[in-house]
């Protein structure tokens, strides 16, 4: 496999989505992380949004959103309408978890957005696990489990999103090791790659916090966005806190946080890391929204 470089009550919710995905390109397979921010039906109903949304999330095979609020699925169903009708040639297909969270106020939804000419969907299964870990639950969300297969070079490896409690980043960060050793018990798969908005850097997470994170210290885990890339749009924040970790064993209306792009090819290893709307040009696409 090669890799280039989107909270949890207990018992941890799991679910296992296995695709079957149609022959790698050139171009690779390309995965996709975005803290979409409170991404309602009031957002949807905005052009600017919707249309930027669109631009970014065409260019990908699977694209993870978080911070979804969409409990009649309204604001998802809009933009998928946008995407295929912006594509063509493509459909594309969502699955969305239930509203996850602690409390009432702080509910939200991962939605995985993902092109059917590509992905075909073959099984669901949720089941509840993982209810050994730290009593009271370290994560604010429920694990939402993805595993994708990609014929020939890049085989089977699974998705894990993950949006951190800003205050708890370290904590969750750490048992999402807990996570790994799960997935490779239960389905002997240790082709891994963790994605979201974790709030790994400035405040929340320094390079000191690091060395009791098990993601940090395991030399098996490559973090794909660096320290030093600042993943948001705020002038008022320099940080790095949307990230992809990888296991390989072998716009400001729409957020104040940039998508990752992440694109699988097959062999040879090399690993990079590049927001997304970089690739879009943020002058044309983010000034527009100041």
């Amino acid at each position: 496999m090669r890799c280039h470089s989107v909270r949890l009550p207990l018992p941890l919710l799991l679910s296992f989505l296995t695709l079957l995905v149609g022959a790698v390109t050139v171009s690779g397979f390309r995965i996709c992380s975005y803290n979409v921010q409170k991404f309602n039906y009031q957002k949807a109903k905005n052009y600017r949004v919707i249309h930027t949304l669109t631009r970014v999330l065409h260019r990908c095979d699977i694209s993870l959103l978080q911070d979804v609020v969409d409990p009649d699925g309204k604001a998802i169903k809009a933009l998928l309408v946008s995407l295929n009708r912006y594509e063509g040639n493509y459909a594309y297909k969502s699955l969305s978890s239930e509203a996850l969270g602690k409390s009432a106020d702080d509910m939200q939804q991962y939605v995985f957005i993902y092109s059917a000419h590509k992905t075909k969907y073959s099984s669901q299964i949720v089941y509840l696990a993982l209810n050994k870990l730290t009593p009271g639950g370290p994560f604010r969300n429920a694990v939402f489990l993805f595993l994708v297969f990609v014929p020939a070079a890049i085989n089977e490896f699974v998705l894990v999103p993950l949006h951190t409690e800003p205050t708890k980043a370290v904590q969750e960060m750490d048992q999402l090791y807990d996570v790994f050793e799960d997935v490779e018990r239960r389905w002997n798969n240790t082709n891994v790659m963790f994605l979201g908005d974790f709030h790994a850097g400035c405040a929340y997470m320094s390079r000191t916090d690091k060395k009791n994170i098990r993601l940090f210290s395991n030399t098996n885990f490559s973090w794909l966005i660096r320290d030093k890339t600042d993943t948001t749009l705020s002038q008022e924040t320099n940080c790095p806190y949307d990230r992809c970790v990888c296991v390989c064993v072998c716009a400001r209306e729409v957020s104040d946080h940039l998508p990752v792009e992440v694109t699988l090819k097959s062999p040879a290893p090399l690993i990079q890391a590049t927001p997304l709307l970089v690739l879009l040009s943020v002058s044309a696409v983010v000034r527009s929204f100041l």
